[in-house]
């Protein structure tokens, strides 16, 4: 009895970390596919040295901005994609502009934008110390922040006055000071990020409609069938009655049967639920079937919603939660020398 709920567990477990890493994947790709990690970082830059565009900061107020702003509204902040190294005289006309002519010789093109999503806070502050250079010192370059009212002004002076005019104290002041500002930006981003992970994860749900307490009742029938056929096999005949309804295709064929009922697993079959399912015969090629007016139905039936909440947070807890119960339960170990990412 314990290793039926054994196999309860990890199949339900399995489920959610298949399904939470298809969520993964496709956030990911959308991320790569609309550069959203560089946007949202060239609109902080964008913010925090030049001041925000219009008086209106870039950080989304409500969950309706995070999926108008974040892959598609908005304006881009990320400066344009140039190959040439970086100029000896500045022609930038905004502080933004001019880090990114400190940065640009690791840059590559991305729809005419630049692609740059992560700045180690060292090469930041290098950016910074060669800007000084450009504007004759710190104490100048201060003053030109405090008249064009860049927030950057701020920070940067209050770094100066502590350095007590020690440059090298003064970039790693930048330094430590852009890396706290870059791991604020990171769980800013994570923090809206997970709004569009939500939204993936109920549109998968409901894609695949997976009836997460009907899963579980399709394990333990699982279950029960490979009892049966381990009767078959020790001769109980009292068996094939059983298998025999569960598949009329075979009515005089109990080893076809048995076929058949193993190679469609309960996960075979609640992937199958998707308005477009594949069936693959044991000769011939797969075959594709619209499943549209069943698929419509069980998402109508309100016996399946219950199930279809349940697929729905527990995909919010994320592949790596559903790994790590996943490896404990079957007692998979690190590795010695592994890390964990």
């Amino acid at each position: 009895m314990d290793s039926v709920y054994l196999d309860l567990a990890i199949g339900l477990v399995l489920a959610f970390l298949l399904f939470s890493m298809l969520v993964s994947g496709v956030n990911e790709g959308l991320v790569r596919l609309l550069g959203i990690r560089s946007k949202f970082l060239w609109a902080y830059l964008r913010d925090t040295l030049d001041g925000p565009d219009g008086k209106k900061s870039w950080i989304p107020s409500s969950v309706a901005e995070v999926f108008a702003r974040l892959p598609f509204g908005g304006k881009d902040a990320r400066p344009s994609f140039s190959p040439l190294p970086a100029p000896v005289e500045s022609a930038a006309t905004t502080w933004s502009g001019r880090l990114y002519e400190r940065l640009r010789e690791i840059d590559h093109r991305k729809d005419g934008k630049t692609s740059i999503a992560s700045i180690p806070p060292a090469r930041f502050a290098v950016a910074m110390m060669e800007i000084v250079t450009g504007e004759g010192g710190v104490a100048p370059m201060l003053a030109n922040l405090k008249d064009a009212h860049s927030p950057l002004y701020g920070p940067l002076q209050g770094i100066w006055d502590t350095a007590r005019g020690d440059l090298d104290a003064f970039r790693k002041g930048v330094e430590e000071w852009f890396d706290g500002e870059m791991q604020r930006l990171t769980m800013l981003y994570r923090r809206y990020v997970r709004w569009v992970i939500a939204a993936l994860g109920l549109v998968l749900t409901l894609l695949f409609s997976m009836d997460s307490l009907e899963y579980g009742k399709a394990i333990l029938t699982d279950n029960a069938i490979r009892a049966q056929v381990a009767a078959v096999a020790d001769g109980g005949a009292q068996s094939l009655a059983g298998l025999r309804d569960r598949c009329p295709d075979h009515p005089a064929d109990p080893y076809g049967c048995v076929t058949e009922v193993l190679s469609a697993p309960a996960f075979v079959n609640i992937v199958g639920n998707a308005p477009v399912s594949v069936r693959i015969p044991g000769d011939g090629s797969p075959s594709w079937s619209w499943n549209g007016g069943q698929w419509l139905h069980r998402l109508l039936t309100p016996g399946h919603w219950p199930g279809f909440l349940i697929t729905f947070f527990a995909l919010l807890f994320g592949a790596p939660f559903w790994w790590d119960i996943f490896r404990r339960l079957t007692g998979i170990r690190v590795r010695a020398g592994e890390t964990k990412q």
